[in-house]
């Protein structure tokens, strides 16, 4: 008989561990499924990992990584936060298009205006719409209890369908043919989230995920707020004991969570994606929740795994039109990742043991 028996305290070296496990297992789980799909297993994983980075064409395709990996690193950080002190903000996708509706709205409120301020502008509107998205379901759970994972996760659906409404209502283009989607922000200089570096993928995005790495490492290993953070994830008791507000906690981690997603989506509709239309949701704020997980809701662990999730959308891309295989094995390929991640997960606080059963 198999049983699990708990540690009597977590392992550290496997909690460390665990995220290169899954990934190898990842891999081999995901050469299984190619190899099913009739697709060469060891092409197909070298596709995805290593001909982005290394392959004919990297040099296209390496920028991508800070293009695609930005949101994600954005996004993951803030919901962390509340991962940490055991608030699950599942609705990040919908606070990311919310966002990027504000904040491409102002642009398009003081279009053809060319004037420093509108970016700014922008930002804030972003980091507001993102806010005040993720403050429903925070407000309903402080006020009336409500679970906020099935608000926050309902609320993606609604953000969806406002998005739909704006590309082919209010924000639809008057000069676009009668197409969805609004004015291309590509093409309006004083709204254009252009590359600081030409042909590096770097842009405002990228630096504000790499200003929310730094400002998520201080605050949750120098300030109070950080502590309190920690201490209501792994001791509820002992923080309502030490004074801890919860109602303020929710309020803090569901807010920060929406306004850093809110700014993913302005940073994203301003710049690689360019309008607003109804193919913008791109699934970053679900992919998100495996970052963070995958990082350890750690700032720098974050930022890695990020990245590694970036690597697997490119070359995703690249062995769907290559290789012939569909977006479908790769969502799921991607799928697999938290999967393991969470079930090796439990050998960090468990030991597998076996034990001859006894005769009946």
């Amino acid at each position: 008989m198999i049983y699990l028996e708990k540690r009597p305290q977590p392992s550290r070296s496997l909690s460390l561990l665990t995220p290169v496990y899954a990934v190898i297992i990842t891999m081999i789980a995901g050469g299984l499924l190619f190899a099913a799909l009739g697709k060469n297993p060891v092409e197909a994983i070298r596709t995805i990992f290593w001909d982005p980075l290394f392959g004919q064409y990297a040099f296209y395709y390496r920028p991508q990584l800070l293009v695609k990996g930005g949101p994600l690193v954005l996004i993951a950080i803030g919901l962390s936060l509340g991962f940490r002190a055991g608030i699950w903000n599942i609705g990040a996708e919908g606070q990311y298009i919310f966002g990027a509706i504000c904040g491409a709205g102002v642009a398009l409120a003081l279009y053809p205006m060319d004037a420093f301020f509108i970016f700014p502008l922008m930002i804030l509107a972003g980091a507001l719409g993102g806010w005040a998205w993720a403050m429903i379901p925070a407000v309903l759970k402080v006020k009336f209890g409500t679970n906020e994972i099935l608000v926050s996760l309902m609320l993606v659906y609604v953000a969806d369908q406002l998005l739909a409404k704006m590309s082919l209502g209010l924000m639809k283009n008057p000069e676009g043919f009668g197409f969805p989607g609004s004015r291309n922000l590509q093409e309006y200089p004083s709204a254009h989230n252009a590359e600081l570096i030409a042909g590096t993928g770097m842009h405002w995005g990228v630096v504000f995920a790499f200003i929310a790495v730094i400002f998520a490492y201080v605050l949750l290993n120098k300030h109070i707020l950080g502590f309190n953070i920690r201490l209501t994830g792994e001791a509820p008791r002992a923080a309502s004991f030490s004074g801890v507000k919860p109602s303020r906690l929710i309020l803090f981690c569901l807010g920060m969570s929406g306004a850093l997603a809110g700014l993913a989506g302005m940073f994203e509709v301003s710049g690689p994606s360019g309008q607003v239309n109804i193919d913008f949701a791109a699934g970053y704020g679900f992919t998100a929740i495996i970052v963070a997980f995958l990082g350890r809701l750690h700032p720098v662990g974050i930022l890695l795994a990020g990245l590694l999730m970036a690597l697997t959308y490119i070359g995703g891309d690249i062995a769907e039109s290559q290789l012939g295989l569909p977006s479908a094995a790769i969502q799921v390929f991607q799928g697999m990742l938290l999967f393991f991640l969470l079930a090796l997960d439990l050998l960090t606080n468990f030991r597998v043991r076996f034990k001859s059963g006894a005769a009946a």
